[in-house]
């Protein structure tokens, strides 16, 4: 044979200790390996692929193959480390869901008054079970609540409610409320002031109503099951002739205005919103009383929060339903009509409970429950009346433009 076949001699002694030495000192840096991972957390990333939160029964195939393809590389590194669970995408937050529960329009003229003086657990009574069990319910409270105030001049429709009006919408099981409308300032910014003032003293978030421009279109913010989120409230229905000293502009008082060059305000705070929340939620005051469509405006002004990064859009006003759906990845209604609210019957009377169930970004589903403006409480429909209700409900969305 050749050199490569040449037999090699038996080691001798030195050879021997040698060798012996060189696995003595491959033994102890294995172990000093170990030891150091131990101390580096090893068992942790054992421990939070265990406890990554799974998705959502409702999730679809789609969404899976989506989160497998998201993944990011375990913060442990390391030669010898295990291959770590993969991460939830971030648009899907802490990978939980999370119910949101809307209604319309909100005020406590008569014959709503007369529940309020008695008890005001009473105004919401019908309905506060379906309130309650969502982990975020809202309204538009379409009303000044001041004791006080000073009278908007030449204004045909003017409300006002007492303080107890925070223990109803509490009672309720109302988690926030917006006064972005045209009637928040009914009572001028001495009384939205006393509105925001017997809010905070109930424990009633506010949005779209400030002491300043900034305050009006800051954020509600809260966490649930892990998701962070950011509610805003803007209003597109302002009168001209009061526009200038009812939005909230600098340091005024008054209302968050969608109005002209205000839209792009409103804009900028959904962008920043989007930056640190899962998912962002927009109730607005828009379209027209009465008419069934939303308006050019209304659908322009979605688009585009749907570009700075609004997940769900919502309003009112109209005073009758509009329709809802799917505008992209994004869900919209153009509106929730009256809620608790005086009315004369007929389609002005119909309301319900909008149900919207999100997991970070993603919309997991959407479901509308009827309900029939009685003494201006809305009471839940039932059996065929529901149906019936729910199937009139869909096909509003035929004029919207969104899809199903």
């Amino acid at each position: 044979m050749g050199r490569m076949g040449a037999v090699t001699p038996k080691p001798g002694p030195y050879r021997r200790r040698r060798w012996v030495a060189a696995l003595a000192v491959l033994a102890c840096a294995a172990l000093s390996v170990a030891a150091a991972w131990g101390l580096r957390g090893g068992d942790d990333s054992t421990a939070r692929a265990q406890s990554q939160p799974a998705t959502t029964a409702a999730a679809t195939t789609a969404a899976t193959t989506e989160m497998a393809a998201a993944t990011e590389p375990s913060d442990d590194v390391a030669a010898a480390a295990p291959t770590a669970a993969p991460d939830l995408p971030k648009r899907l937050g802490s990978g939980e869901p999370v119910t949101f529960a809307f209604g319309g329009d909100v005020m406590f003229e008569p014959p709503i008054r007369s529940y309020l003086d008695d008890d005001p657990a009473q105004v919401f009574a019908p309905v506060r079970r379906i309130l309650r069990r969502a982990d975020v319910a809202m309204v538009n409270l379409e009303t000044a609540v001041t004791d006080g105030g000073d009278v908007t001049p030449n204004k045909e429709y003017l409300f006002r409610a007492p303080p107890s009006a925070f223990r109803a919408i509490k009672a309720g099981g109302i988690d926030v409320v917006s006064v972005a409308n045209n009637h928040g300032m009914d009572y001028g910014a001495s009384g939205l002031r006393d509105t925001l003032r017997h809010a905070r003293r109930a424990g009633v978030p506010v949005v779209g109503g400030g002491r300043s421009e900034r305050e009006a279109f800051r954020p509600w913010r809260t966490e649930v099951n892990g998701q962070r989120i950011a509610v805003i409230g803007a209003t597109q229905v302002i009168d001209e002739e009061f526009l200038s000293w009812w939005q909230a502009d600098g340091r005024q008082t008054g209302v968050a205005s969608a109005k002209y060059e205000m839209e792009e305000r409103l804009l900028h705070e959904v962008r920043r919103a989007r930056r640190t929340s899962d998912t962002v939620v927009v109730y607005l005051h828009w379209g027209a009383e009465m008419e069934a469509c939303p308006l050019e405006r209304q659908v322009d002004l979605a688009r585009n929060l749907v570009r700075a990064g609004a997940d769900i859009i919502v309003g009112a006003h109209a005073h009758i339903l509009l329709g809802g759906g799917m505008l992209g990845r994004a869900f919209v209604d153009y509106g929730l009509g009256n809620f608790v609210f005086y009315t004369g019957g007929g389609i002005a009377a119909r309301t319900g409970v909008l149900e919207v169930t999100a997991t970070g970004r993603r919309i997991d589903g959407y479901r509308w429950l009827p309900a029939q403006i009685e003494g201006g409480r809305p009471v839940p429909l039932t059996g065929d009346a529901r149906a019936q209700a729910v199937r009139e409900w869909r096909d509003l969305r035929g004029c919207t433009g969104l899809q199903r």
